[in-house]
């Protein structure tokens, strides 16, 4: 009899836990693992970049202080910037956050396909240019995308905190794999990607991952409307 009660019990907590899960993945528009899976690859790629980047404008505009000072302060900026710019976006209401989202990550990986292009034809213009106006176009062609990428994290936060009302866990949960992603993608670019791949197949495996994660949200958010329907 204590036998067929813990079984039940049992049976009752998995189907709870099912229903939790089911419960969440509604909330959230798109399962919770796989919305982590896609902010971690959102991670490698920006540490992708930064590397890709600061090697291609460093080859193009001279290896110096004052060069790795300029893309590593444009990097650091556009993200506070676009971390501002994507906070205010997320306190309108009735803002689709996570489709805002997912077009960030498409118009990230669209700037990586042609960035090699861009900073080359940038060096050729910048050719006969004193040093201020030549900091002052890097300065610009990295903080574009940087804003971009810096606006993800505030989005996505308060999409997990419109949902699950739990500010602590999504904060957390959401910098942490962005993290753990950017770890993996600085050590991935420094001693596998640049080497084996070069700058340019680099770049594109970094707007790969930018796509996958856009169109994977655009893909949950169509299966979630023809559910609704």
């Amino acid at each position: 009899m204590g036998k067929n009660q813990m079984t039940t019990t049992t049976t009752s907590q998995t189907a709870e836990n099912v229903a939790s899960q089911g419960n969440i993945t509604i909330q959230l528009g798109i399962p919770r693992r796989a919305l982590l899976l896609i902010f971690t690859l959102s991670g490698i790629s920006a540490l992708l970049y930064q590397l890709i980047w600061q090697r291609a404008l460093l080859t193009i505009f001279g290896s110096n202080i004052e060069s790795v000072t300029v893309v590593v302060s444009a990097f650091m900026l556009g993200l506070g910037i676009g971390s501002l710019v994507g906070g205010s976006i997320s306190k309108r209401p009735g803002v689709p956050l996570l489709l805002i989202f997912g077009l960030v990550e498409i118009a990230i990986g669209a700037y990586g396909a042609f960035s090699l292009h861009l900073f080359h034809w940038a060096g050729n213009f910048a050719a006969n240019s004193n040093a201020f106006q030549t900091g002052l176009l890097t300065l610009t062609l990295i903080l574009i995308p940087t804003l971009l990428m810096g606006s993800t994290l505030p989005l996505l936060v308060a999409h997990c905190v419109n949902t699950s009302r739990n500010v602590g866990h999504s904060v957390s949960t959401l910098y942490f794999v962005n993290t753990l992603g950017a770890g993996i993608g600085a050590l991935m670019a420094s001693f596998v990607f640049l080497g084996m791949l070069g700058l340019t197949r680099s770049v594109y495996l970094a707007v790969s991952l930018n796509l996958f994660a856009g169109l994977t949200i655009f893909y949950f958010r169509q299966k979630a409307a023809h559910k609704d329907s």
